[in-house]
């Protein structure tokens, strides 16, 4: 849970424009917004980048045996082992341009390229032509004496103009330090050149503390509506996501910005109108934990485009208990992390999804827990009742797929697993005086059974990294595939900070090796967090992925297979807010022949009671 916490030093990784959802506390640091200050030096400004030759692609499909017609992902490894936070348009030249956040594009290459742009003619086979800045053509507004960067472009056209939005992370407007802004340049053709216009269209934004302490007014999505008006989104974990009304040259923000998605939850934003509605995608969790991390994409939709945005149930995305209808989560393939998107449309009509996803056997450009290698990846974007999702709910691709432009004959959405018999001799309803057979601790013995329920205070101690303090009741499971599944009731509240009260499920392997389904208090909101622990590298690594809205009664649900390629053990989350609407959110994998048992959790901080209704587990 920690690692989803950190208290205004913004301390990441280099160059990421996405963060993990972050305190609105006061400012403790004047460190780097990602914790390390990019390289400087002499940037590439036109053709390829050499490919050193340790710098090769680790995929699963060998581009050259794809098939003809098909693709295989990353997109961008013909050009770049990374390739963040993408945005994409159409040129008047019948090129498709990419943009991506400021870092090295190679493994070993160790430059950044400050807002690197490629192109393709095909969506598929993709060719760096250049940057959007250099170390001497950076915004005069920026501070370079302090390690300014620029992250998270967006691209559009506007009238006969290209305009690119960014993040500045320093800027000169107030001499502090993370004084964030968003900056604009505009270009006659989508390779540039790209000249700024000179001063922030979103500036600084105070936060509630002192000096330094500015929030987050990170990636910039402008959106034009059906009047024509132009509009911008941006914001993050600290401040929120925001939309406001930009004037006629795209360079100033007027009016009152509206809140669109709440702080602590959502940053990324990017609007898209189909069918009536304007829908909001949104991005959330870990953007940046290495081998675990858990982003993904959320949307809401809303008639106005100035919300509120609602998810498929019906829960504004605004709100403590945030809404939020999974566009693309990690599915258990060798992609997690699968977030910050741009959406685009081919010839055909057929609406697609670019986004960045991170390699989990390969998750760092260089040394582990530096920058996190995020190629750009593309799949296919289905629009199922209403609602957006990659691939029918199948999600990232790691195998070969149909190409842009070609027909595609949809599968029909990927169907919902459906548990089987309930394992009565496994399964506990808590209506005795004692635990039923089968139940062990680890650690000391917590709560108590009373009332046809196991009434558990959540403890002040944890199960993160170093801090194996908190007790787990666990039981065995049966080989091969199982779900179980609790009915939780706690006592979070809304809206106030109640850090990091929890209590759910747990698949455990050991302290720092399991997954945990949890309803918990994340700073202002309450969201249910699928976290999963493993060692990494030398450290503990920790990240997590959301599911479904929690109410203060929610259905919790891992369901287990192994798979039958490596004998990995996959585990996915489900919430139900009623016991029969299920979420079903991502996918975390355990290593073949872990002796893996399932049972139950309530820690993260005192002051809560988590009442568990009852224990089940099905054969399948």
């Amino acid at each position: 849970m920690r690692t989803r916490t950190v208290r205004r030093a913004l301390a990441v990784a280099a160059g990421a424009a996405c963060l993990l959802a972050a305190a609105p506390a006061p400012a403790q640091s004047t460190v780097h917004p990602r914790g390390v200050a990019p390289a400087q030096g002499a940037v590439r400004q036109q053709g390829t980048v050499p490919t050193p030759a340790a710098a090769r692609d680790r995929g699963a499909a060998d581009p050259a045996r794809t098939p003809r017609g098909t693709y295989a992902n990353p997109v961008s490894r013909d050009f770049a082992d990374t390739f963040a936070d993408p945005s994409v348009i159409r040129g008047d030249d019948g090129w498709w341009y990419a943009y991506g956040t400021s870092d090295p594009l190679r493994e070993g290459e160790g430059t950044r390229h400050l807002l690197p742009v490629s192109r393709s003619r095909d969506l598929v086979r993709w060719t760096h032509v250049g940057d959007a800045f250099t170390e001497e053509t950076m915004p005069s507004w920026a501070d370079t004496a302090g390690g300014a960067s620029l992250w998270a472009p967006d691209i559009r056209k506007v009238g006969r103009e290209y305009r690119l939005y960014y993040v500045v992370t320093q800027t000169t407007v107030t001499g502090e330090p993370n004084d964030n802004a968003i900056g604009m340049a505009t270009a006659p053709t989508p390779a540039g050149p790209w000249t700024d216009s000179g001063a922030p269209v979103v500036g600084p934004r105070r936060g509630s503390g002192g000096e330094g302490d500015f929030k987050w007014t990170f990636d910039p999505a402008l959106a034009v509506d059906t009047d024509g008006a132009q509009y911008l989104v941006y914001g993050s974990y600290y401040g929120g996501v925001f939309i406001t009304r930009l004037d006629a040259t795209g360079r100033r923000a007027v009016g009152e910005p509206t809140m669109i998605a709440i702080d602590n939850r959502f940053e990324g934003g990017y609007l898209v109108r189909h069918d009536g509605y304007w829908y909001l995608f949104a991005s959330s969790a870990d953007c940046c934990a290495g081998p675990t991390t858990g982003y993904s994409v959320y949307a809401g939709r809303s008639r106005d485009i100035t919300g509120p945005y609602l998810d498929r149930q019906g829960v504004p995305l605004n709100t403590s208990r945030a809404g939020g209808t999974i566009v693309i989560a990690p599915n258990g393939n060798r992609w997690v992390g699968t977030g910050h998107n741009a959406v685009l449309t081919d010839g055909t009509g057929q609406d697609w999804l670019l986004y960045h996803a991170i390699d989990r056997s390969d998750p760092y450009l260089d040394e582990p827990y530096g920058v996190n290698e995020r190629p750009m990846l593309m799949d296919r974007l289905d629009w199922i009742d209403g609602w957006p999702t990659v691939r029918g709910g199948r999600w990232a691709s790691e195998d070969p797929q149909p190409a842009p432009g070609r027909r595609d004959p949809h599968r029909g959405p990927a169907p919902d697993p459906v548990p089987g018999p309930v394992d009565r001799a496994r399964s506990d309803d808590f209506d005795g005086t004692a635990l039923r057979h089968g139940w062990s601790w680890v650690r000391s013995p917590q709560g108590e059974l009373r009332d046809g329920a196991l009434h558990w205070p959540t403890q002040a101690v944890e199960l993160n990294r170093d801090d194996n303090t908190a007790s787990v009741l666990l039981r065995d499971v049966p080989r091969g595939d199982w779900t179980a599944e609790t009915r939780l009731t706690i006592d979070l509240g809304t809206d106030t900070v109640r850090n990091y009260q929890q209590a759910g499920l747990i698949a455990y392997a050991g302290d720092d090796l399991y997954t945990k389904l949890v309803h918990a208090a994340i700073w202002n909101t309450r969201q249910t967090e699928f976290g999963k622990e493993t060692p990494y590298a030398g450290r503990i690594a920790y990240g997590g992925t959301i599911v479904g809205p929690p109410a203060e009664t929610t259905w919790l649900r891992l369901v287990h297979r192994v798979d039958p390629r490596d004998g990995e053990h996959e585990l996915r989350a489900a919430t139900s807010r009623d016991g029969r609407e299920w979420v079903h959110g991502g996918v975390w994998t355990l290593p073949a022949g872990a002796d893996v048992r399932v049972g139950l959790i309530s820690m993260g901080g005192a002051g809560a009671t988590a009442r568990f209704d009852y224990f089940r587990l099905y054969r399948r």
